[in-house]
């Protein structure tokens, strides 16, 4: 099924700007089952890799003697608020694997959760590494380095085993060589991974078909994925779209986000993966781009659209708090004869 995606904001009934959504949707053999013009589009995963960059430490069983929580698991595959609640879970992780705030690499940033933001800004003192969205998931890296005997000096660097393994790791899920993955520095100072958008789906589709039978690695990814769906606000929290989807589901999906406008999704009843893109990188315009896609799969039933109503057709505010427009998807099946008319997501 070959797609056009777009999402039109819309100020009154003037059509203010446009974003482009390219997307892919395969099985974990990268079978083609949708996809727009430009599905093999090359761009970085960035955070939609965590449940991948994860999975060493689950995969050998670090995981497993370190006791960690599928609460934890989750939020170690996550891109969190920076709220208390996420805080503590990673104060929690750090502790049991003999760290401090000191040993990420991350860096500091303001949390999007307000009370924490509101709580740092007068106290500034306490501003922290762990405030970070990547926190947990550098927790999960420096424990991997001291399971397995490395530095913990410089971990996130690329040249050290732990990024050579996540580089191997999510080049093998996504059905890639490490050379075919290209490596960049992640807003977090960890590799950032180069590759088409049909890889991203085929990982995903592996991650959805995982089952604990099907050997080391698929019980490992079904843990994972079992932990992102059964505790989704530790993988985001409030306002975060793949926190919002995986609520909304109840379990049928599986999704992870990541900056500059891209989202990840595994259907597990149905073993396919989605990734899709908006091209300009306006993270705005891609959560009702996915369930628009989803809708378009026969995926989503009207009462999950109900839930997910707000961020479908997101409204857009003035300062004074009044709506003045929104944000609208349309969705067309091409054909050799042309486009079909343009469903509304």
């Amino acid at each position: 099924m070959r797609l056009q995606i777009e999402v039109v904001v819309r100020r009154g009934r003037i059509a203010e700007s446009l974003h482009h959504i390219q997307a892919t949707v395969c099985d974990p053999a990268g079978r083609l089952t949708a996809g727009t013009a430009e599905a093999g589009l090359v761009t970085t995963l960035r955070s939609a890799a965590k449940p991948f960059q994860l999975l060493p430490l689950v995969e050998r069983g670090h995981a497993e003697r370190w006791r960690v929580t599928d609460e934890e698991l989750a939020i170690m595959s996550g891109s969190h608020t920076g709220s208390p609640y996420h805080v503590g879970l990673v104060r929690g992780l750090l502790e049991r694997f003999e760290l401090t705030d000191r040993d990420l690499a991350c860096g500091y940033h303001d949390p999007l959760d307000p009370e924490s933001s509101a709580w740092l800004a007068t106290h500034p003192a306490e501003r922290s590494p762990i405030y970070n969205n990547c926190s947990a998931k550098h927790a999960g890296m420096l424990c991997l380095a001291r399971s397995e005997g490395w530095p913990l000096e410089g971990y996130e660097r690329a040249s050290h085993p732990v990024q050579q393994l996540m580089r191997r790791t999510v080049a093998e899920v996504c059905g890639l060589t490490p050379e075919a993955v290209e490596v960049a520095v992640d807003g977090c100072g960890v590799s950032v991974f180069g590759m088409p958008l049909t890889a991203m789906a085929r990982g995903y589709a592996t991650f959805a078909a995982a089952r604990p039978e099907g050997g080391d690695r698929a019980r490992a990814l079904d843990r994972i994925r079992g932990a992102m769906v059964r505790f989704p606000q530790a993988v985001g929290g409030k306002g975060r779209f793949s926190t919002a989807l995986m609520e909304a589901g109840a379990g049928r999906w599986v999704a992870k986000g990541g900056a500059e406008g891209l989202e990840c999704a595994g259907i597990p009843a149905r073993s396919l993966g989605i990734a899709a893109k908006s091209v300009d990188g306006q993270s705005r315009g891609i959560a009702p781009a996915m369930i628009a896609l989803l809708s378009q799969l026969g995926e989503i039933e009207p009462a999950e659209l109900e839930r997910l109503r707000e961020m479908r057709r997101p409204v857009i505010r003035n300062h004074a708090g009044l709506e003045v427009g929104s944000l609208e998807t349309r969705v067309q099946v091409l054909t050799e004869a042309g486009a079909s008319a343009p469903r509304d997501g």
